[in-house]
This record gives structure tokens, C-alpha cells and sequence, in this order.
């Protein structure tokens, strides 16, 4: 049987893109087995899984991959032999030898565009599947579109990172691909080979911010606020793109109390688009009642109700609570009370939520933020395959440059 290392690329990435595109189909029997999977393992109810495969396997198109490789690599027949380059070496980016990925535990089907720039890398790759064995049935799509992936690419379930079988995969890896908290991050690296990649993703959170000319208006307001719910509201506020920390200017027409009232109504509707199928949990409940305390000593305000969704004032710069359905607002002057509000709990951010034609200061504050995505309301649920994830690279972790001096 040929392996992935006899094809071209460009071959590789339409077979790719063509499996992709059946999972695209919301009757596709594999995938109708793996939503009912994924909502059995995830707890999260059938519209928000829906949105999520739909998401995943609508972005993998051929253009999408093709252009992200082009934009990392400068062309995708680096990946077949050397390729010249303006004023520089020929180069040829041969892919690694030995993948492994290590599926989240939350997040529905990350390990999937890894997967797929490792496959067309041309690496031979390995992942640890979760119990709705998403992976392992979009790989059997992937072998029936064309029998070479099969040789290249296993998918398995190990116990822990600790199981024999999962040392010795991290042994031979050449890369490590984790997602994870840090405890079980810390454990992966110490088994790693010196010379292993280990391109980790542990838990994060995002923040937005919404300044005085999104509030200059009650209807602009109201259109920030829909779009900040889709954003906390989705996977239950359990993703690193989950919102948590809004910063609301004062002085605008529209004042932070009255954004927050917005706010909650927006977020009782966009449950009604993503239902949450869980009921709140003790951490959820006991910040409720704390916040509500509090906020009848004077000290803050407390909108909505923990089994739909719970929003805070906190007039103090407290911690934001990283609960699910929760979020916490911050009324502020400026841009450097929220940087302040974000460096004295040490946030690890992975997006900030800001307009596309945000005033400088605040992409300034941003940027200063250590979040690795700044993206407009509205979208942070939403990433492309064609921008990093996590600011790293999508393709170029899973290959080597050879160049070639003449």
C-alpha cells in the first residue's frame, strides 16, 4: 500500500477537503452518529454541537487549505521536492516523520485541522481519540476517500497519558500536538524525547471590550450586546473563546448598567438558539449567591439566573468567575483600568473581542492583553483555518526545511 509520501500534496489536501465536505451534509450517516456521540460526551444540547461540526467542516475546504499552505510555505510544492525562492535557497519542507495529537476534552473536534495540515504534511500521524470517537469516524471518511490515509494515520483511545501504550507513542514522536490543562500538559512534556516539538494548548478564556462609541446609541448597543452573547453563550461558556471579561466604558448614552441590561436579554435569547442541557453546577450556584449578596450591600449589580445565564457588575476589578453561562462587567474610564483588571489576575487569553475599526488605544490594549486572536463581537466562536491558532502556525510545526544551495 502507498503512503501518503507518494502523492502529491495537492492530492492530498482535495481528498482531504472532499471528506470534509461529506461530513458538511447534517444527514450524513457518520456524522448523525457523531453528534449523538458528541452530545452524549459533551453534555451540550444538539443545535450547539450542530453549529460546531458545521463550523469545523465547512472551513476545510481545498481553497481554505491550499491558501494556508501557500501563505506559510510559499508554495504548497514545497511539500513535493525544492522549490526557488526569490533571493534566497531552493527549499523543500519535508514533513515529520511521527505526529501524535492529543485530543481536548471539551472542545468538539480540535484535533482536526492538526490532522488534516499533518496529513498533508505528509506525516505518518497518530491521535488519541475522545469517547465520541469523532476523530476515528472522520478518518474512515478519509480512508474511503482515498485508501492511502489509511497507512498513514491511526487513530486510538488510551486510558491516561500515563498508559504504556501513550509512552511509547510520545517516545517515538517527532511532535507533540496536546491540548489539555496544564497538570496533564506538565506529564506529557516530562516523557518527551529533548529533540520532540511539543506545540501545547491549555485552558484559556477571551475577553471583549466595548467602548464609548458602541454605546452611543441604544440600537448600536443592542446589536454589540447579541453579538458579546453569541459569544459567551456558546459550548456554555466552556471554550478558550468563551468570553468572560467585558469592559464597558462609562460616559456614552448608553451607560454599563443599562448595557448590562441589554446584555442579559440578548443572552436569554441566544439561549433559545443554543439551549444549555445541563443544570448549574455547585461552582455556579455559589458564586450566584455570593454575587447577589453582595450586590444587596450596595456593592455591584446581578442580572439573569444561573440555569440560563448570570451577568455581574463588578465595580471592584475582581476576578471574572470562568464559570459556564457567566460573565462578569467591568465599568471603566479607560483602557488601562482594564489592562489592570487582566495583569492583576494574570488572565490567559486567547481572543479579544474588538470592531474591525476600533479606536488605536484599544487595539493597543489588545495586543498588550497577550490574547493571541483579536476578532470582531460576534465571532470569536468562529475561528478559520486560515489564521494561527493559538498564534502558531498551521502547517509549519509539522515539517522541516531542507535547502538547497547552489
Amino acid at each position: 500500500m502507498r503512503t501518503l509520501r507518494d502523492l502529491p500534496a495537492a492530492a492530498i489536501v482535495g481528498s482531504i477537503a472532499d471528506a470534509a465536505e461529506r461530513w458538511t451534509d447534517a444527514d450524513y450517516p457518520a456524522r448523525v452518529r457523531a453528534t449523538r456521540a458528541v452530545m452524549e460526551r459533551t453534555g451540550y444540547s444538539e443545535p450547539v454541537v450542530d453549529f460546531a461540526l458545521d463550523r469545523l467542516f465547512q472551513d476545510l475546504t481545498r481553497a481554505h487549505l491550499m491558501q494556508t499552505i501557500a501563505g506559510e510555505l510559499g508554495s504548497i510544492d514545497a511539500l513535493d521536492g525544492f522549490v526557488p525562492r526569490p533571493d534566497r535557497s531552493e527549499v523543500f519542507f519535508r514533513g515529520l516523520d511521527a505526529v501524535t495529537i492529543v485530543s481536548s476534552d471539551t472542545t468538539i473536534g480540535v484535533a482536526i485541522a492538526p490532522l488534516a495540515f499533518a496529513l498533508a504534511a505528509k506525516c505518518a500521524v497518530v491521535v488519541k481519540d475522545r469517547d465520541d470517537s469523532l476523530v476515528a469516524a472522520f478518518g474512515e471518511t478519509l480512508a474511503e476517500e482515498r485508501p492511502d490515509f489509511s497507512a498513514s494515520l491511526a487513530v486510538e483511545r488510551w486510558k491516561a497519558h500515563d498508559d504504556p501504550h501513550a509512552l511509547a507513542r510520545f517516545a517515538q514522536s517527532d511532535i507533540v500536538v496536546a491540548f489539555g490543562n496544564d497538570r496533564a500538559l506538565r506529564a506529557i512534556r516530562e516523557t518527551l524525547p529533548p529533540q520532540a516539538r511539543f506545540m501545547t494548548f491549555g485552558h484559556r478564556t477571551s475577553a471583549g471590550y466595548v467602548s464609548r462609541e458602541a454605546l452611543a446609541n441604544e440600537a448600536s448597543a443592542r446589536a454589540l450586546a447579541a453579538a458579546a452573547a453569541r459569544d459567551a453563550l456558546l459550548y456554555d461558556g466552556e471554550g478558550c473563546l468563551s468570553v468572560h471579561a467585558l469592559f464597558v466604558e462609562s460616559g456614552a448614552s448608553v451607560s454599563p448598567e443599562a448595557f448590562a441590561r441589554l446584555l442579559s436579554a440578548a443572552l436569554a435569547e441566544a439561549a433559545r438558539e443554543f439551549p444549555s442541557s445541563r443544570e448549574a453546577g455547585p461552582a455556579a450556584l455559589a458564586y450566584e449567591r455570593r454575587a447577589r449578596f453582595a450586590a444587596a450591600q450596595g456593592d455591584g449589580t446581578v442580572y439573569g439566573m444561573p440555569e440560563g445565564h448570570l451577568v455581574t457588575i463588578d465595580p471592584h476589578g475582581g476576578p471574572p468567575p470562568l464559570l459556564p453561562r457567566t460573565l462578569a462587567l467591568y465599568p471603566i474610564a479607560e483602557p488601562a483600568e482594564a489592562l489592570a483588571v487582566l495583569r492583576r489576575h494574570d488572565l490567559p487569553l486567547e481572543a479579544f473581542a474588538l470592531p474591525g475599526d476600533a479606536r488605536a488605544d484599544l487595539v493597543t490594549l489588545a495586543v498588550r492583553s497577550g490574547a493571541a486572536r483579536i476578532a470582531p463581537p460576534g465571532t470569536l466562536q468562529a475561528p478559520t483555518i486560515r489564521s494561527e491558532h493559538g498564534g502558531v502556525p498551521r502547517i509549519l510545526p509539522f515539517v522541516r526545511a531542507i535547502v538547497r544551495e547552489r
